[in-house]
């Protein structure tokens, strides 16, 4: 038996001898935009050779095309005053959420630390009076986050989340690393968003 193509291939499945054809080595039938037009010997090849060098046929093409553009309704948005809508699962700007008490809700397990593979998160704990531990310190280096979400996946009280804020930009590295103050900030500010975002997905964590 031969795998070369044009060859009989005797025995196979049901004994039969089977033709495999050759397979064209050529892309003679490729248009290739750009190329300069050929003469292929008939009249109507002709005819497109001659329109195509003294007409310039392709440059009002790309006109035509570039025109059928203008009166289409744009697909882009007009951004930063116009913005498209989020998914519930935007992983954006990290956030510290309280209790409803005003309570933060973090316990200092420290498994978004253990499972950040960036290893992006510091966490210092200590035990309160009344036998919980809290954080101490709650630092993300903003720069090392890959947003991958794990953080938010391990998180047994759902304390740290990835926002839906994605304008954060700084001017200064300092500034992209965030403690637990900043990180309560945010919680404070996008509470109802974030709410509303773990609720819709709650059926699939």
């Amino acid at each position: 038996m031969s795998l070369r193509s044009g060859i009989k291939l005797s025995g196979l499945f049901s004994g039969r001898a089977v033709v495999v054809a050759p397979v064209a080595s050529t892309r003679s039938n490729y248009k290739y935009v750009g190329m300069p037009a050929e003469k292929d010997g008939t009249a109507l090849g002709d005819l497109n050779y001659g329109l195509h060098n003294v007409f310039f046929t392709e440059l009002f093409r790309g006109f035509g095309v570039m025109l059928g553009h203008v009166f289409m309704e744009p697909a882009t948005i007009n951004y930063p005053f116009e913005k498209g809508p989020l998914s519930s699962r935007f992983r954006g700007e990290h956030a510290l959420r309280r209790y409803p008490s005003g309570e933060e809700r973090c316990i200092a397990c420290k498994l978004c630390e253990a499972i950040c593979p960036a290893q992006a998160i510091t966490i210092e704990a200590e035990v309160r009076p009344d036998g919980s531990r809290r954080t101490t310190t709650y630092d993300i280096d903003m720069t090392k986050c890959i947003y991958c979400g794990l953080c938010q996946e391990a998180c047994p009280v759902d304390a740290i989340v990835e926002g839906p804020n994605f304008e954060y930009s700084t001017e200064t590295h300092e500034e992209l690393l965030y403690n637990k103050e900043k990180l309560l900030l945010n919680g404070d500010r996008w509470e109802p968003e974030l709410a509303a975002n773990l609720q819709s997905e709650y059926l699939y964590r």
